[in-house]
Formats: C-alpha cells, sequence, structure tokens
C-alpha cells in the first residue's frame, strides 16, 4: 500500500460528496485495462435499457426504474406523463394527511401500518431508520411484513387504541402475493374487532386492475396510487411504494430522488475508472472471479445505515442468485451478501473476518458528519465520532493486514440526498454485473418457485385435515399419507400436523407425541 496507489484507486465527486477507495482490492496488474471491453459492452447494455429496449426477456418487460427519478428519460410520453403525474399526486395527498386535511375517524392521522413483503417493504423500511428523526413532522411508522401472527399480534397491539388514527398503506403490484394479502385481512379484522370502519383509513399501491386495486374500488378506499410492470418490486423506493410512505414520515423525497439522479448521471460515465458504479461492480468481479466465490460484507459505520444491508440482500441477492445465464446455460451464480452496522460487528463476527475463512470482501461505508451539533469530549481530546471512525479505520487497517480485501464508500452525511445516491449506485452496479456473467438481473424464477410450492402444502394441508375429520380414530402421519394418496409425503404430513397440534384453532390433536414413529393424530 502506497501514497500513490491510494490515489490511484480512489474516486471522489466533490459535488456529490460522495467517494470510492478500492485501493485494498486485491486488483492483478492491469486488471482494469483488460476489464475495458467487458465494461464497455455492459456500458452499452445499460444506455439501450434505459432506452426502453426489453431488459427482461423472461417477462418480456422494459426495465425503468432510472425514469422512475428523471421523467424525462423514459421513452414514452404516456410513461413520463405517468411518473409526473404519480409523484404529483403522492406530494399532494401526503400533506393533506400530514397537515390534518385527510383524517381518520378519530381526528388527524398519527401512524402509518404499512403492510407489505419483499421490496414493498425493504425499501420504506430501510428509509424510516435512516432518515427518521425528532425534527421530521409525519405519522409514526409501522410495518407488517410477514405473514407470522405473533408478529402481526405485536405490531396491531402497539396501535389498538389508535386505529381510528392510523393510515394503513397496502402494497402489493399484482394484489395476490399471500403474505401482504393475509396482513391485510389481519388488519380489516382489527379494525372490525375494534368497530372502525377500514376503507376510510386504507390506501392501495398497485397495479391496474390488479385483485388490490379492484377491493380497494369497489370497498372505497381512501386512495390507491399506481404500480407498473417496467418497475421490479427490488428496485421500486423511488416509486409509490417507496415515496408514498416517505413522504407521510415527512421526507424530503425530492431531495432523495435528486440524489439519485445525481449519481446516475455520475454512474453513466463511459470510462472505467470515473465510473464508481462500474469500479464497484469490477471489484465484484474481480474479488469472485467472476463467480461469486466470495461473499459481500457491508459494514456501514453508522446507525442509521443498520438496514442497507438487509435491503442490498435483497438488490444484490434475488437480481444476481440465478441458476441459468440468458443462453439458457447453467452457471449458479450469485454473490451472498450480509452485515450490521459498525462498530457492533467489531464485538461480533469482525474476529472471523480477521482470523477465519477468507471467502469475503468488505464494503465499509464511512459518513464524515458524525452528528448535527457539537460534541461531548469523552476521553482526551476525543468524541464519541473520533472513536467511530477509529474503529472504522482500525478495523480496515487489520483486514488488510491480514489479507482480506474490503473497499470503502464515503458520504458527507446520511440524509435524503445521499440515500438515494446509495441506492442508485447498487442499483447500477447490479445491472453492471449482470452483463458482465450474462444474466438476467430482473426476474425471480426462485422466488415464485417457493410460492408455487407453498401453494401446494397448503393444497396438502387441506387434504390431511379432510381425512383426519372422516376419520374415527387416531392416525400416523404414514397412515395419514397413505388414504391422500400420496404415500411419498409422509414427512410433510407429519412435519404440518406437529405445528397444527399446537394450535388450538386447528383441533387437531397429538396423542404420545414421542417422535414421527410413534405420534399419532386425530381431530
Amino acid at each position: 500500500m502506497t501514497w500513490t496507489h491510494f490515489c490511484q484507486s480512489y474516486l471522489h465527486s466533490a459535488e456529490l460528496d460522495f467517494s470510492i477507495d478500492y485501493s485494498r482490492i486485491a486488483l492483478k496488474d492491469d486488471f482494469l485495462k483488460g476489464f475495458e471491453p467487458r465494461f464497455k459492452a455492459a456500458h452499452q447494455h445499460m444506455k439501450a435499457l434505459e432506452k426502453g429496449d426489453i431488459s427482461n426477456p423472461d417477462e418480456n418487460r422494459m426495465v425503468g426504474h432510472y425514469w422512475l427519478r428523471n421523467a424525462e428519460l423514459a421513452p414514452t410520453d404516456q410513461i413520463q406523463k405517468d411518473i409526473t403525474d404519480a409523484k404529483s399526486s403522492v406530494l399532494t395527498f401526503s400533506k393533506k394527511v400530514v397537515s390534518g386535511k385527510i383524517k381518520g375517524k378519530g381526528g388527524k392521522f398519527l401512524n402509518l401500518l404499512l403492510v407489505g413483503i419483499g421490496g414493498s417493504a425493504l425499501g420504506p423500511q430501510f428509509i424510516e431508520q435512516a432518515l427518521r428523526s425528532e425534527k421530521t413532522k409525519g405519522l409514526s411508522a409501522h410495518f407488517l411484513d410477514n405473514t407470522d401472527p405473533d408478529g402481526i399480534d405485536r405490531v396491531l397491539a402497539g396501535l389498538k387504541s389508535q386505529l381510528d388514527q392510523t393510515l394503513v398503506v397496502v402494497i402489493s403490484k399484482s394484489g395476490g402475493t399471500k403474505e401482504t394479502r393475509n396482513g391485510m385481512l389481519e388488519v380489516q379484522a382489527a379494525y372490525k374487532k375494534a368497530k372502525v370502519p377500514f376503507a376510510p383509513h386504507a390506501v392501495a399501491v398497485t397495479g391496474e386492475g390488479s385483485n388490490l386495486d379492484q377491493v380497494a374500488a369497489s370497498e372505497g378506499w381512501l386512495k390507491t396510487f399506481p404500480m407498473w410492470d417496467w418497475v421490479g418490486g427490488r428496485t421500486s423506493v423511488m416509486s409509490a411504494v417507496g415515496l408514498l410512505p416517505a413522504a407521510l414520515l415527512g421526507f424530503d423525497i425530492e431531495a432523495f430522488l435528486k440524489g439519485a439522479a445525481e449519481m446516475d448521471a455520475w454512474t453513466r460515465s463511459p470510462a472505467l475508472k470515473k465510473n464508481p458504479a462500474a469500479l464497484l461492480s469490477a471489484m465484484w468481479y474481480a474479488t469472485g472471479g467472476g463467480k461469486g466465490k466470495k461473499d459481500m460484507v457491508l459494514l456501514p459505520y453508522k446507525d442509521r445505515l443498520e438496514l442497507f444491508s438487509k435491503y442490498l440482500q435483497q438488490l444484490v441477492m434475488e437480481s444476481l442468485g440465478k441458476e441459468k445465464s440468458l443462453s439458457g446455460r447453467k452457471v449458479h451464480q450469485g454473490i451472498a451478501v450480509y452485515g450490521n452496522k459498525g462498530s457492533t460487528d467489531q464485538h461480533a463476527y469482525v474476529q472471523q473476518l480477521r482470523d477465519g475463512l477468507n471467502n469475503f470482501f468488505v464494503t465499509f461505508i464511512e459518513v464524515r458528519k458524525a452528528r448535527q451539533g457539537s460534541s461531548t469530549i469523552v476521553e482526551g481530546d476525543a468524541t464519541t465520532g473520533d472513536f467511530l471512525e477509529g474503529f472504522l479505520l482500525g478495523t480496515r487497517e487489520a483486514l488488510t493486514e491480514s489479507g482480506r480485501e474490503n473497499l470503502t464508500l464515503t458520504i458527507g452525511e446520511v440524509n435524503a440526498r445521499s440515500v438515494g445516491q446509495l441506492i442508485a449506485l447498487f442499483e447500477r452496479a447490479v445491472g453492471y454485473y449482470a452483463h458482465y456473467v450474462n444474466i438476467n438481473a430482473y426476474h425471480q424464477p426462485g422466488v415464485e418457485a417457493g410460492k408455487k410450492a407453498a401453494a401446494l402444502i397448503l393444497e396438502l394441508k387441506t387434504k390431511v385435515l379432510g381425512v383426519l375429520g372422516d376419520s374415527k380414530g387416531a392416525l400416523a402421519a404414514p397412515a395419514i399419507a397413505k388414504k391422500i394418496g400420496e404415500p411419498q409425503s409422509a414427512e410433510m404430513v407429519f412435519k404440518l400436523l406437529n405445528v397444527l397440534c399446537a394450535n388450538p384453532s386447528s383441533k387437531v390433536v397429538c396423542e404420545k407425541e414421542a417422535g414421527p414413529k410413534s405420534t399419532y393424530f386425530k381431530k
């Protein structure tokens, strides 16, 4: 490591107050020079994508999340108008809600309850944690992002006395996502139990004509905002999916969009060494040999960015984790992502990063501004912020000394603009990397396979309960599986019933409970 090497491996934008330092990635001599043709091909592909080419061939769809922060780039006048109108509608509606012009049955709305999953929840959750401040004048945020009954109960318990002052935003493009539908039905049941009308407190964000769109229209919900088929869930945070919650929480969505547009402009540079997304994705390729051989560990040294690793897990892993290439060849691509925050991680898994398996690379996120206002001296002439920076630089040095590759992204402070920049940077890097390794970053066949498998399990459960209902005595799992004509499903039958008998509402009873061979079930 030399000063010259550091300077040559450091890219900074004073205008964006954003830097990338890849000096601690062990690049082979002339790697970047040899990588130029691969980047130039990806760059041309990205230009075509932004102009409206079909970039999701499996679903014959355009990929237009870049248009969300600069509608003028959209390929048709109608799409430009749709984007502009949706943002205007979000701003107008949110201002009326926050100001109290639009009220709940109990008065001014105090809470936002967002019901969604995956891209329909992760983005809003990340933004809420990153930008929440005692100075923001918006609603208080609550999230239902799973179909876990206990989790639902915990959230609703905190809102029980204020349901009539809670705005419920249900987000689902198709309206058929089971987890979101289940959450909505649970919330509706809670409103009914509290004798509060649901529709005057409900907003939908969904595709035109979807099941959810039809429900909202037929029940007279307060408002509906659009989702478009050219925006995937994991890149939807700058559509109404993310903008509506952010505006309702009192955040500056114009600055958020501006930051993303600024980063987009920077990452359109045709020069590899002047393009931060190109450099970031090239480092991913270099460390993992283009096959994802090393995991991405995200270490943001700022509490506000704690959920960024969770957000990137979907963006990166759902986009890049693919069995087949665009030509249909089995490639099993992907980059695993995990992380929490510094310096917390130094008291958790940094020990393994330093001394254990060298199967990862670290992305540090450094934030120059420690806090708003002055800081207390805690030791000598050092503040808590000085210690945080010291831990970052020290961990970085310790990992480098141990031969562990790492790179650092530096931002001025965490605000709406810089959060928009970070999201846009990684979105572009994912797009570039996918082209490098010839995969479709914009579909998710594995997710769809999981949904289909879950549907089959629920069908099996119905058959199993039917057998128990007709039986006069208790039966073991193999006997039940045989009766439904699926003897190969004995294990699944046992797993289903073993859980059902722990929930009184199912009316399934376990006898003996001495393991799979000796447990009998009846209803």
